[in-house]
């Protein structure tokens, strides 16, 4: 796995043969962006909605480099077919990359790399959950909506008053630190890389001192199900669970247990294990084939929001721009590491 793009590429000279790039799963204001910033980089896209797929690996014929969207599981079938047609690279428009089978690109010789995009999207939006979860935003919203004005039953807390708990102090994680510190509150992190100017401890002792724990860190076999059913039970009596980073970091079954048993005071999920082809998609009259979702979005005092704490103009700009470089960059033979 090879680091994101960090700078801006120059404009590629006339006499440089135009690069080729298959842009998979590109909605309307991606596609709108790799329009109007390709051409500064002598890049000419193909773009299409159709995630990437076995079936529409032909899409990418005569182009060594494609981009994805996190959206879409990334198989080893598929990687197989790409690399039979000559792709090489494999640029996902996502920070995460564990929706993408990177053992099985590297054994066929394909290179995979991430973006960097703006992390105050995401610290933003976390801020943003963790009042509305301990203010019970969603209940008093709800109560409004049917013109019941009362104040709600319950009081809502302060985060000067509160401890915080971030797992994982990468750029996302260190941004929401930075917003911490404005609250005036106590803050803890947890990471395998601790960094100075922050109060690190043991996961464990994280959990059973935080009022709020955040999560952060990448998912991967270490961190799958990182809060786990005895982990949930570390936690302090009414402390809150807010997830922007991966769904499955996160055991969601032990999280509604606790939920429902009173175990925890709530919760504020941006992204949510078995999410992928329901998020994104308009199912309003159509069902849900998850029975955890349904269950955490009929609790009053758990917020779920489609994965789109990213979802900024400068974050998406950032996104698309990063993976024509990151592109260039391969085919130039000058991959950033």
């Amino acid at each position: 796995m090879r680091a994101a793009a960090r700078r801006t590429r120059s404009p590629a000279s006339p006499a440089v043969p135009a690069t080729g790039i298959t842009v998979y799963g590109c909605g309307p204001d991606e596609a709108a962006l790799f329009r109007e910033l390709a051409p500064h980089f002598g890049v000419v896209p193909t773009i299409t909605a159709a995630p990437v797929s076995e079936a529409d690996a032909g899409l990418a014929l005569g182009n060594r480099c494609v981009s994805v969207g996190h959206q879409t599981r990334v198989t080893d079938a598929t990687l197989l077919a790409l690399r039979r047609i000559g792709v090489a690279y494999v640029s996902t428009r996502s920070v995460g990359y564990d929706h993408i089978d990177v053992r099985s690109a590297q054994r066929l010789g394909m290179v995979v790399g991430n973006v960097a995009y703006s992390p105050d999207s995401v610290a933003d939006y976390t801020l943003m959950l963790m009042l509305m979860a301990v203010r019970a935003a969603k209940s008093v919203l709800r109560r409004v909506d049917v013109h019941d004005y009362r104040l709600p039953p319950a009081r809502g807390r302060e985060l000067r008053d509160l401890t915080v708990g971030v797992v994982g102090t990468g750029r996302i994680g260190a941004a929401v630190i930075d917003r911490l510190r404005g609250f005036g509150g106590k803050i803890l992190a947890t990471d395998s890389r601790p960094k100075a100017g922050t109060d690190h401890v043991p996961l464990d002792a994280l959990l059973r001192q935080s009022d709020i724990v955040t999560l952060h860190t990448p998912l991967n076999a270490d961190t799958r199900h990182l809060l786990d059913r005895r982990r949930i039970g570390l936690m302090k009596r009414g402390a809150y669970v807010i997830n922007t980073g991966r769904g499955s970091l996160l055991d969601t079954g032990a999280l509604v247990l606790a939920l429902e048993r009173g175990r925890l005071g709530g919760a504020a999920l941006d992204v949510l294990e078995g999410e992928e082809g329901i998020f994104y998609a308009d199912r309003r009259n159509r069902t849900v084939p998850n029975e955890q979702l349904l269950r955490l979005q009929e609790l009053p005092n758990v917020i779920v929001s489609p994965h789109t704490a990213y979802y900024t103009d400068h974050a998406l700009s950032d996104t698309v721009q990063h993976s024509i470089v990151n592109c260039l960059e391969f085919e130039s033979g000058s991959p950033r590491g």
